[in-house]
């Protein structure tokens, strides 16, 4: 019922929190969701609004679409990056870290698919939307920290764009092995018609546990579900889901407003699951909210771990 209504009575309100000067990151940037939030961001006065997409050629058309919108030309720079390789994505972690400032970061890029690949040893919606969507939001957390600390007036952000589906999924899979991200990666058991779920409670978990480990005074970690919108994110699933979208779906504008709402939150909003554009906690899935969403937590983290030292020795010293 909370989403029924959340869908059909409530507007999220349109950004107006002002960008000026600073330097704003946007992945999955070249359609969607995460093109309407550069566009806001872009308007807002932001200084700078790296599009982070796999699509180069896509990425230039985009930033024309956004400066000539806003009127604000010379302000985007597409930056390639493509979370199906561990190579890419710490190319581009690197290449952030060398920016003078970056103010706010949206981790937006995902996939939704039904289809089994490996990559990186992993299911490909594993390896895109949580493995390297970890380690891309770890990779730049040195760069928001000194930004705080360089510039004071600037209180940095770092948001992972999530979703209300983590809480239509059961995640079992913790319990069978000290690294169920491997479980689920195994063709045999893989249920791909839930892994888009799956994968959205996987990050919810491990974003929790990062945010666990960042004082909110150096950067403020947030997830956001935008709730159901037209998107691109879904082009690779099914009709039934085409449908409820046709009758329920928000415009991508709309949505977008949810993602800057996200970058725009105070301390309070730390480690905190928002909806709507606000803190919503209670909203999160009892299995998140309980004892066994804990243990699972950290059964999960220290997969990460691993998995993460092995492609980026030393990267969890960027959480001190």
């Amino acid at each position: 019922m909370a989403f029924l209504y959340s869908q059909l009575f409530v507007r999220p309100p349109y950004p107006t929190q002002s960008f000026e000067g600073q330097t704003v990151l946007v992945t999955g940037s070249n359609v969607g969701l995460g093109f309407e939030a550069a566009r806001h961001i872009a308007r807002l006065g932001a200084a700078r609004v790296i599009l982070g997409v796999r699509n180069v050629s896509a990425g230039e058309k985009a930033k024309e679409q956004i400066e000539a919108s806003t009127g604000r030309s010379g302000v985007c720079e597409v930056w390639e990056v493509d979370l199906a390789s561990n190579k890419s994505t710490i190319a581009f972690g690197d290449r952030i870290n060398q920016l003078p400032r970056l103010d706010a970061a949206i981790l937006n890029a995902a996939v939704a698919t039904e289809q089994f690949d490996l990559v990186e040893d992993y299911e490909r919606t594993i390896t895109i939307n949580v493995i390297n969507t970890l380690l891309m939001g770890l990779m730049i957390l040195p760069r928001l920290k000194a930004t705080g600390k360089e510039f004071p007036t600037t209180q940095p952000r770092l948001e992972f764009v999530v979703s209300e589906v983590h809480a239509w999924v059961n995640f079992t899979e913790w319990k069978e092995s000290d690294t169920p991200m491997k479980v689920v990666s195994d063709p045999t058991k893989a249920k791909m018609t839930e892994r888009y779920m799956l994968s959205k409670l996987l990050e919810v978990l491990l974003v929790q546990e990062v945010a666990s480990r960042t004082r909110a005074s150096d950067v403020v970690i947030t997830m956001v579900n935008p709730g159901l919108c037209h998107s691109a994110l879904n082009r690779e699933r099914n009709w039934q889901l085409a449908m409820l979208k046709t009758v329920l779906a928000r415009t991508t504008e709309i949505g977008s407003r949810t993602l800057v709402a996200g970058i725009s939150t105070g301390v309070e909003g730390h480690g905190s699951y928002m909806c709507d554009s606000q803190v919503c906690n209670t909203a999160l899935s009892p299995f998140v909210r309980s004892d066994e969403g804990r243990a699972a937590r950290l059964t999960l983290w220290k997969e990460l771990t691993m998995i993460l030292e092995q492609v980026r020795p030393g990267i969890l010293d960027n959480l001190q």
